[in-house]
């Protein structure tokens, strides 16, 4: 049976948060809101529970899981050949709605999908996700929906399409708006937006000029 906490309530976000942390630890999947919408996450590292996130959604391998981190400190031992760039984006926009692929280090042993080398990583700017990343270090995260259905914007929405696939939902309210992450590629000489979200190219162009977009 899942359960539930009001991440508005301070006693009721202290258990929330504690038990959700457990969860994670025990491979099992919770639901967590964001910047964005709300996700469904797991243990990065436990290739059982990102399996079960993805049968959750119904989304097959082939559309890899985004990594959540809680500081960009962390990004030193997930990713290599990190450029000045990308540094600079991270700088510039995180915590926030930019989403960075770029390589993961080779001897991390995780199974996020057909990644193919590379990593989605996104440090989010929501206190309630800061603070279960900080306690549980980085997580498998997608949005928490049924693979073509709306992407949810609050506690409501996700809980009725995931149901008790879950152990534990997150209820921070409503989200700010289902606007996703930008996502810009970083594994090469020059950054590439792949996808336009919050982030439009041209603000990502203040801070890296030759930004290219994907045709």
């Amino acid at each position: 049976m899942a359960r539930r906490y009001d991440c508005n309530e301070a006693t009721d976000r202290l258990t929330g948060l504690r038990e959700a942390a457990s969860a994670v630890r025990r491979g099992e999947l919770v639901v967590l809101p964001t910047d964005t919408v709300y996700g469904i996450g797991a243990d990065a590292f436990s290739s059982e529970a990102v399996a079960d996130l993805l049968a959750a959604k119904g989304r097959g391998r082939n559309m890899p899981t985004p990594v959540l981190i809680g500081s960009p400190n962390t990004l030193h031992g997930l990713v290599t050949d990190f450029s000045e760039q990308a540094w600079e984006l991270v700088d510039a926009f995180w915590p926030g709605a930019l989403t960075l692929v770029a390589r993961h280090q080779p001897s991390l042993q995780w199974d996020l999908g057909d990644t193919r080398g590379t990593v989605a990583v996104r440090m989010p700017l929501h206190p309630v996700a800061i603070e279960l990343l900080t306690e549980v270090g980085p997580m498998a995260v997608s949005s928490a929906n049924l693979t073509g259905h709306p992407s949810p914007e609050d506690c409501d929405a996700a809980q009725n399409m995931l149901g008790d696939s879950v152990s534990v939902y997150l209820d921070g309210g409503p989200t700010p708006g289902n606007v996703p992450s930008s996502i810009v590629d970083v594994t090469g000489p020059v950054p590439v937006l792949l996808r336009q979200g919050a982030l439009s190219a041209e603000e990502l162009r203040k801070v890296v000029p030759d930004l290219e977009v994907a045709s």
